[in-house]
């Protein structure tokens, strides 16, 4: 009897253990399911966000490449007329009349074609700036970006790079200034000629007179901030044709990412 009791209660031990262990592996099995659920949720969105930040920089690697390669060619800045650099807007009263001089045409002619070469020698400067912020941009910066306005990715490079770029540039801009031009002159020793001598009349009784002002102008900075701002402006260009031509995505990953802008 005892014997009999002993196997009765051991039966039911094991019942009971094999019950519990039953209702265990079920409730393991739900709990597994639903942290693989929300482990797979994560993992998609941190997917989407990497796609999206991958598809961005790739995006403006491509347009950065493309307009460097544009402008730094020979007249990439001088045959455009959308960034073409002209003389300062200060200075026209001195262009105007030097103009009148003969062979002072020619010469506003020649420092304009080398202003806009010493924009394009500089222009192959941009890129390993560009490149680094590239690399450098946040997952959170790429999203807000890619779903931003039509160039924001070009105005996060601006902010991010300009004074880096305007460094690189203005050294490289004044060598080309600084190179002869015309019998042995260069472009900025024409500038500083044409200058010096306006603003001696500027300065005297006559010409306060006449409210004449003095050109301050630094041709080098200007030329910089000048080469700068048309290379933005093709930036941004094809940052407008990669989100709104689906033929301008030249990638898959482009085509995935750029897409999600279609139906917006």
């Amino acid at each position: 009897m005892f014997i009999k009791q002993a196997i009765m209660h051991k039966k039911v031990i094991v019942f009971a253990l094999t019950g519990m262990f039953l209702m265990s592996c079920e409730t393991l099995q739900q709990i597994t399911t639903q942290v693989a659920s929300a482990g797979l949720g994560t993992v998609n969105t941190q997917a989407n966000t990497y796609s999206n930040a991958a598809g961005l920089k790739e995006a403006l690697t491509l347009g950065l490449t493309k307009s460097v390669a544009t402008l730094s060619q020979e007249n990439g800045y001088f045959s455009d007329m959308a960034i073409k650099i002209a003389m300062p807007e200060e200075a026209s009263v001195i262009i105007d009349n030097i103009k009148l001089i003969p062979g002072g045409e020619d010469l506003v002619n020649d420092v304009v074609l080398r202003m806009n070469c010493a924009a394009e020698d500089a222009a192959a400067e941009a890129t390993p700036i560009f490149v680094s912020a590239i690399k450098n941009m946040s997952f959170s910066d790429a999203t807000s970006i890619l779903f931003g306005n039509e160039t924001a990715a070009t105005t996060y490079l601006k902010n991010s790079t300009y004074s880096q770029l305007f460094a690189a540039f203005k050294p490289k801009v004044a060598v080309s200034l600084d190179k002869d031009l015309v019998g042995n002159i260069s472009t900025n020793e024409s500038w500083s000629s044409l200058t010096t001598v306006y603003n001696k009349v500027a300065s005297s009784s006559v010409g306060k007179v006449y409210g004449l002002k003095s050109v301050n102008t630094d041709l080098s900075a200007y030329v910089t901030d000048q080469a700068l701002n048309g290379l933005f402006l093709k930036v941004g260009n094809e940052e407008k044709a990669i989100r709104k031509d689906p033929s301008a995505r030249v990638t898959t990953l482009l085509q995935k990412v750029f897409g999600q802008l279609d139906n917006k």
